[in-house]
């Protein structure tokens, strides 16, 4: 409340916690009766210019009518706020439900939504963000386990040649896709990450993945399924991405491997975070047996799924 208070905030002492990992996220009330939310970052995580980069984007985008909730920006035209040894930005409160997955228009109106960011995306460049690809997602993350203590010695023969194997196939996959280009994109574009307002409109939240990356990226999240549900959902995803931007359909092969990265990376998450007491609460059984049992059971089905053929639209 100290820092919300040091840029001009009236706060009233309301203050609830909200979900998030990553960094620390709260909902905090206005002596006005309105309310706020205040993101902390996690220390060392971004630099300054990596945050101010993704402020920009979001301002980008609400400047081109996508509905994106931006930080909010103070009279100096400033978005990213220090106290302490912390940085935070401002968000307004944004309301909704979560979309529904079997509606097949709103399946549309979120490949809309996506087609409009990624041409706002191909235009737009950043320095200093990363890039989402399978060296760091994948490559580095294997690499840390391997050194972490927290790999039981008793899974470690299972888990290191099948990721090993899983990240070979993953890179031949990528190579075989050919030369997709790479746009500035949401980075982490999940049903969580939206809020479905009562105009029928998703608002787009929590921009703090945003990087370099594939379109698809932005869309795999949304797929799943035995094949024949996850055909229709692309389908009715792709339907409407087309009405702003064309998708290059050579990218439908990196769905699998993108969804390979994704668990490989998940388990080197929450290793890296392990010291966060936050983490050892939300992640009881991480260090345990059967948290491995189950993250080398999921690998193997995706090694699987690494040999299907690709989706087609």
């Amino acid at each position: 409340m100290d820092a919300l208070d040091s840029q001009g905030f009236e706060t009233d002492g309301r203050v609830s916690a909200l979900n998030s990992y990553e960094n620390r996220v709260y909902s905090i009330g206005l002596v006005d009766g309105s309310s706020i939310v205040a993101k902390f970052y996690r220390p060392k995580r971004w630099s300054d210019a990596a945050i101010q980069e993704e402020h920009a984007f979001c301002k980008k985008l609400v400047e081109r009518d996508l509905p994106v909730v931006a930080p909010l920006a103070s009279f100096d035209g400033d978005t990213l706020f220090n106290t302490g040894l912390f940085r935070f930005c401002v968000f307004p409160t944004a309301g909704g439900r979560p979309p529904e997955l079997d509606n097949d228009d709103q399946l549309s109106v979120i490949g809309r939504t996506l087609g409009r960011l990624h041409l706002v995306g191909e235009n737009h460049q950043f320095k200093h963000r990363p890039a989402i690809d399978a060296a760091r997602l994948g490559d580095q993350s294997v690499e840390f386990l391997k050194q972490s203590d927290l790999l039981p010695m008793e899974s470690r023969n299972a888990y290191l040649p099948l990721a090993t194997e899983i990240m070979q196939v993953v890179h031949e996959r990528i190579q075989a896709a050919g030369d997709c280009n790479n746009i500035c994109i949401h980075g982490d574009f999940h049903p969580g990450n939206i809020l479905w307002g009562r105009d029928d409109t998703p608002h787009v939240l929590d921009f703090d993945d945003t990087g370099t990356g594939p379109a698809i990226q932005d869309l795999w999240m949304f797929i799943s399924g035995d094949r024949s549900y996850a055909q229709a959902r692309l389908g009715y995803l792709l339907d409407g991405y087309h009405e702003f931007r064309e998708f290059d359909e050579r990218e439908l092969a990196l769905i699998e491997p993108l969804r390979a990265l994704r668990i490989v990376h998940y388990a080197a998450w929450i290793a890296r975070r392990w010291e966060d007491p936050a983490f050892e609460r939300a992640f009881p059984f991480f260090a345990g047996n059967r948290f491995w049992d189950e993250h080398i059971l999921s690998l193997k089905e995706q090694r699987a799924a690494l040999d299907e053929a690709p989706l087609i639209y």
